[in-house]
């Protein structure tokens, strides 16, 4: 244990290396299929690894969650990943991840953690429908590691969704201003949760928008949009106001992404706007300088609105300088 959690705190410092850090962890042994899966959870989502500690059971909790504790001063809720992956599982959980996600810090029992595995983003890949549908949807991405098992990485974003009731159509966008151009937003992100509320916050603001479920998805859109815009003697920068990447995503993330764009003459004067749950100063320099012309931290609709409005509006000039 703490081995693990010294390795957590060291590799949590790292930020900007195309590569993912996922922390390996066991649920227990599903009692109907009698198998002990690997799941995964980004490092740097990952605050500390501990044994369970004394859970203040509340009245009125959600279904899942299993009440709260107080770390350092702080009321943390507890929530068992088992219910949420519909897994029934005889053992009570011995450890609690301590996890920060868009700006929440909660804890997640699970049986065991394993170790840290290091992996380039391109061997993550998006999940078969039939197994993301089986656990609820909570899998955003799966890869082979080399002992020959699978490992499932958990859409955080939904997981904790799914603990409120809220399928992502739940903020209030009363406040969103309508953008003075209608514009074409390309976006890319894994969570089928983040999906929805980018969608519900541009059709507030009345912006056209094409979306993808990861980076590669986005680039091979992208690519069809230049080619159809070359094919039709176009204007691509006319048709594509900007572009909005989620960071952590399977086959292709938000780095790699964003560097294609910038490289690529086809897409000159179109920006990329980076948007993250990993909002560290180090992620955000990273995102400049792989040339983003903007980073956004999840989830917060008047903050994205904001961001992407000036984006919205630039002129040709000042498109041309980007």
């Amino acid at each position: 244990m703490a081995n693990v959690l010294q390795q957590v705190d060291e590799r949590t410092k790292l930020a900007g290396t195309n590569k993912l850090e996922v922390l390996l962890f066991s649920l227990g042994v599903d009692e109907r299929t009698g198998r002990d899966e690997v799941f995964g959870i980004n490092v740097f989502k990952v605050r500390e690894v501990m044994k369970v500690p004394d859970i203040t059971h509340a009245p009125d909790m959600p279904p899942g969650v299993e009440g709260m504790i107080s770390l350092r001063g702080s009321m943390i809720p507890v929530l068992n990943l088992g219910h949420f992956c519909n897994m029934q599982v005889s053992h009570k959980p011995k450890v609690l991840m301590v996890t920060e996600y868009n700006r929440t810090i909660q804890g997640f029992l699970v049986q065991s953690v394993d170790h840290i595995l290091r992996l380039e983003w391109g061997q993550l890949k998006s999940p078969p429908s039939l197994m993301s549908h089986q656990l609820g949807g909570l899998i955003t991405a799966v890869c082979e590691i080399p002992d020959g098992r699978i490992v499932m990485v958990l859409d955080v974003e939904k997981l904790l969704s799914a603990a409120v009731g809220d399928d992502g159509g739940g903020e209030d966008l009363s406040e969103v201003v309508r953008s003075k151009e209608p514009g074409m937003v390309v976006f890319a992100d894994d969570s089928s949760v983040a999906r929805k509320r980018i969608s519900a916050l541009l059709d507030q603001m009345g912006v056209k928008y094409i979306s993808a479920n990861n980076g590669a998805e986005a680039w091979q859109k992208l690519q069809d949009l230049a080619e159809r815009a070359i094919a039709n003697n176009a204007v691509l920068t006319d048709q594509i106001s900007v572009v909005l990447t989620d960071v952590e995503m399977p086959e292709m993330d938000g780095y790699v992404l964003t560097m294609k764009i910038k490289q690529d003459p086809r897409f000159k004067g179109i920006p990329v706007v980076m948007h993250s749950s990993l909002s560290a100063a180090t992620n955000v320099a990273m995102g400049k300088r792989i040339g983003a012309d903007g980073y956004v931290a999840k989830f917060d609709p008047m903050e994205l609105s904001k961001s992407l409005t000036p984006f919205l509006e630039l002129d040709k000039k000042t498109k041309a300088a980007l």
